[in-house]
């Protein structure tokens, strides 16, 4: 699974490009316990990618959300540079939720009740809801329009041969691929929020796989990005189509993505969004 434990710019280093205008695409920030010591001060730090897909709904993955220490929030920010604000508030001082709510504004976090699934639906889905109060508070902070999110079953209704043809881009604030050293492999970067385009590899009925590979001109998604977006382009109109999830350990040739248009997405989304 695609989420980093700390803080790690990026969508993978190669075919990469910042994306400052996908402002509705967002880094959950997380404040926690880490060693379960109330004695020591709780820790800020990014984990995840998402996607805002209502004025008061953000779109992440399940495993970014379960397995929490107990009393952990979850915050969303629309910054372009999350870990900027991270190191910025950080030196400002105060109590880690001061830390915090400078850095993105709280919410209360949901995920699929059946996650982990199986292997042929994992449910790896979630969202983090905002009052009435937090979405205007969220709205203040950053301008950002809702992402489309696709017709119930509209990836199923095209054919390969469609869906190759199209425009994909992934997005989110994880680390770059896989780089050699002394001590193994290492994920540098994180925190920033960055896009790159994908290639259509194969479809299943809750999947979506995404080449990335460097040698076809692509770029892809690695530790961080999980829960972010990764958007199709079908009849002129940018679809988000599923979210990452997980792909190959050095982040160097697939991503997988949880698709949004399953009778099982939208049965755990219908509760919070009203559904294309």
């Amino acid at each position: 699974m695609l989420s980093v434990a700390a803080p790690a710019s990026a969508i993978n280093s190669y075919n990469e490009q910042p994306a400052p205008e996908r402002t509705e695409v967002g880094a959950l920030v997380v404040q926690s316990d880490r060693d379960n010591d109330p004695a020591t001060p709780d820790t800020v730090r990014w984990s995840c990618s998402g996607t805002m897909i209502a004025p008061d709904v953000f779109l992440t993955a399940a495993h970014c959300i379960d397995n929490r220490p107990t009393g952990t929030k979850f915050y969303v920010s629309l910054a372009q540079n999350v870990q900027a604000d991270i190191d910025a508030s950080a030196a400002e001082g105060g109590t880690p939720e001061e830390v915090a709510l400078r850095v993105g504004v709280p919410g209360t976090a949901y995920f699929d009740p059946t996650y982990p699934g199986n292997q042929a639906d994992a449910h790896d889905i979630a969202v983090v809801k905002f009052s009435s109060a937090q979405a205007a508070d969220l709205a203040s902070r950053w301008a950002f329009v809702p992402a489309t999110l696709p017709t119930a079953g509209q990836l199923s209704a095209l054919s390969p041969r469609a869906l190759d043809a199209a425009t994909w881009q992934v997005m989110g604030y994880g680390t770059q691929e896989a780089v050699n050293g002394p001590g193994g492999q290492t994920h540098p970067g994180g925190g920033v929020r960055m896009k790159a385009t994908v290639d259509f590899e194969a479809i299943n009925p809750t999947w979506v796989r995404l080449g990335m590979n460097e040698s076809r001109d692509l770029g892809g998604a690695c530790y961080g990005d999980s829960g972010g977006p990764n958007f199709v382009t079908l009849d002129n109109k940018l679809i988000l189509a599923g979210t990452t999830i997980t792909g190959d350990t050095p982040c160097y040739a697939t991503n997988v993505a949880y698709r949004m248009d399953t009778a099982s997405a939208r049965s755990f989304l219908a509760p919070f969004v009203t559904l294309p």
